[in-house]
C-alpha cells in the first residue's frame, strides 16, 4: 500500500504517538484499579468508588477550566505545550507512586492515597490529554483527513493501553497473580517510563508547528473568572457539541463499567488464566491496524455519524453473547482453549468497532470547532476536547461507581479463586451488569443522532471563517496537511 503525503509528515506522527500515555493510564484505571485497590490495598470495592468519584467531580471542574485556559493562552511555546511540559513531570511519577506506595499503608490511610494519587493522576492527565488533542482542528482543517489523524492516535492510544495489559498479563500481574503487590510494581515502574517517554517525544515533536500557530485574541483573565465562565458556557451550549458531551457522558459510563469488570469477568465468570487474558490481549493487537484503515473509509463512505452509530450498534449487539451462551449452558467448557477462541474474536471484533467509533466521534467534536467559532468568533478547541475528556474519563470513574457496586452485591469481595464461584455468582453479575451496559450505550446512540454537522456543513463553516479573515485582513489560519508535510 503506497504511503500518503500526510503518513510522510513527522508531525502527523508525533501528534498520533501522545496517546501513547493515555492508554497506558486508561488501561491502569479502567482494568487495573479497582481489583488492585480492593484485593492488594484491602480497600473495599465501594470506597474505592467513592474516591473515584470524588475524583470525577474535581474533574468536571478542572477540564473545562484547564481546556479553556489553554485555548487563551499565549507562549512562544504555543497555546498548548506549557500545560503538556507540566504534566511530564506530574503524571509519571503519581502513576508510579499508585502501584508503589511511598508510604506504609494501612486502614486508616488507603483510602486517602488512593483519593490523592486518583486526583493528581486525573490533573496529570488533563494537563497533557486535552491540549495535545486540541491541537488537530489548528494542524488540519480537511472534513475526511480529519479522520485519519485521529485513526492514528486511537491506534497508538490501544498499542500502548493493550501492549502493556498483554505484557503484563503474561509476565507481570497475570504471573505474579491479582492479589499479589510484586507484579503491580512493576507494571506502574514500567507505566511511568512509557507515559514519561510519550509525553517527552510528543511534545518536542509537535513544538516547532505549534509555536507558529497564530496566537489567541484575547487572554484568560483570572481576574475576571466569572466572565471567562460565562464564556465556557457560550461555547457549550453548541447543540452539536452537546450531542457527543451527554453521549460520552453515557457511553463513557457503560464502558467503564465493562472495563473495571474485565479482570473479574475473564477470571472468575469465564475462568480464564492470567495467560489466556494475555493471549486475548494479543489478538486484540491486530484491531487498531484494521481500525486505522477502516475509521476513514466508512467515514468517508457513509458519514462520520452514520458510520459511528453503526459501528457502535455491532458492538452492542455482539457484547451479550458470550455471556448468555454461558448460562444457558451453550458455551465451551469454561477455562478451555475453545472458548478463549471464541471470546477472543468476539473481543477483537468489538475492539475494532470501538476503535471505529470512537475515532469518527473524536473527528465530529473537531467539526464542532468551526461550528462555534461561527457563533462566538473564539476557537475553542481547548475547551471541547477538555470536555470531550471529562466524558471519557467518565470511563474510569463512573464505570468504578457502578463495578464496585456489583462487584460487593454479588459476593466477589471475598473471592480470589475461580473454583468459588458459584453458578448464581455468574447469574448475578450478568443480571446486574448486562442490561445497564447495553441500555446505556442503546441511550448514547440515541443522543449522538441529534448532531447535525455534516460534510457540506462543515465546508460551509470554513468558507464562512475564511471570509471573516480576508475582510478583517487577517492572515493567520489552520495550518492544513499539507504544511504539516513539509515540517
Amino acid at each position: 500500500m503506497a504511503i500518503s503525503k500526510l503518513e510522510r509528515s513527522s508531525t502527523f506522527w508525533f501528534y498520533g504517538s501522545a496517546a501513547i500515555s493515555y492508554g497506558v493510564k486508561n488501561n491502569a484505571f479502567s482494568y487495573l484499579l479497582l481489583i488492585y485497590a480492593n484485593q492488594v490495598l484491602g480497600l473495599p470495592g465501594y470506597l474505592a468508588s467513592i474516591a473515584l468519584a470524588i475524583a470525577m467531580v474535581w474533574d468536571a471542574i478542572s477540564d473545562l477550566l484547564l481546556g479553556h485556559w489553554s485555548d487563551k493562552t499565549s507562549s512562544a511555546l504555543g497555546r498548548r505545550h506549557p500545560f503538556m511540559y507540566v504534566a511530564l513531570f506530574l503524571l509519571p511519577l503519581t502513576f508510579y507512586a499508585l502501584f508503589n506506595p511511598v508510604i506504609e499503608l494501612n486502614e486508616s490511610n488507603t483510602f486517602a492515597y488512593v483519593l490523592a494519587l486518583a486526583l493528581l493522576i486525573r490533573t496529570g492527565t488533563t494537563l497533557f490529554e486535552v491540549p495535545s488533542t486540541a491541537l488537530l482542528p489548528d494542524l488540519e482543517t480537511d472534513y475526511d483527513r480529519r479522520n485519519k489523524w485521529l485513526a492514528l492516535r486511537h491506534a497508538f492510544g490501544w498499542y500502548g493501553g493493550n501492549g502493556i495489559h498483554t505484557v503484563n498479563m503474561f509476565f507481570w500481574v497475570g504471573a505474579y497473580g491479582f492479589a499479589v503487590q510484586a507484579g503491580y510494581s512493576i507494571y506502574g515502574t514500567v507505566g511511568a517510563i512509557l507515559i514519561a517517554l510519550a509525553i517527552l517525544i510528543s511534545a518536542l515533536g509537535t513544538q516547532k508547528v505549534a509555536a507558529a500557530l497564530p496566537r489567541p485574541s484575547e487572554k484568560f483573565r483570572f481576574m475576571e473568572i466569572s466572565r471567562e465562565i460565562r464564556q465556557i458556557f457560550q461555547s457549550v451550549k453548541n447543540r452539536n457539541f452537546a450531542a457527543l458531551f451527554f453521549y460520552g457522558l453515557t457511553v463513557g459510563i457503560a464502558g467503564g463499567l465493562g472495563m473495571a469488570l474485565y479482570l473479574y469477568n475473564t477470571t472468575y465468570f469465564f475462568a480464564f488464566t492470567g495467560e489466556q487474558i494475555a493471549i486475548t490481549g494479543v489478538g486484540v493487537l491486530v484491531s487498531p491496524a484494521i481500525a486505522y484503515w477502516a475509521a476513514p473509509f466508512f467515514g468517508k463512505m457513509l458519514g462520520k455519524k452514520q458510520a459511528a452509530i453503526a459501528a457502535i450498534l455491532v458492538n452492542i449487539i455482539l457484547y451479550p453473547i458470550p455471556y448468555i451462551l454461558v448460562l444457558s449452558g451453550w458455551w465451551p467448557e469454561l477455562g478451555s482453549w475453545l472458548s478463549l477462541y471464541i471470546y477472543s474474536f468476539v473481543i477483537v471484533t468489538e475492539v475494532i468497532c470501538g476503535i471505529i467509533g470512537g475515532v469518527l466521534l473524536d473527528s465530529m467534536m473537531a467539526d464542532v470547532v468551526e461550528d462555534s467559532e461561527i457563533t462566538t468568533n473564539r476557537r475553542s478547541e481547548g475547551l471541547f476536547y477538555a470536555a470531550r475528556g471529562f466524558a471519557a474519563k467518565a470511563i474510569s470513574a463512573g464505570g468504578i461507581i457502578g463495578a464496585g457496586a456489583i462487584v460487593s452485591l454479588v459476593g466477589l469481595d471475598s473471592i480470589t479463586s475461580v473454583a468459588e464461584v458459584t453458578y448464581e455468582i455468574r447469574r448475578d453479575l450478568a443480571t446486574l451488569f448486562l442490561p445497564l451496559y447495553c441500555g446505556l450505550f442503546l441511550l448514547g446512540l440515541w443522543v449522538v443522532s441529534t448532531y447535525r454537522i455534516s460534510r457540506d456543513d462543515h465546508s460551509s463553516n470554513l468558507s464562512e471563517l475564511a471570509s471573516r479573515k480576508s475582510n478583517s485582513g487577517d492572515a493567520g489560519g489552520a495550518i492544513d496537511a499539507d504544511a504539516v508535510s513539509e515540517v
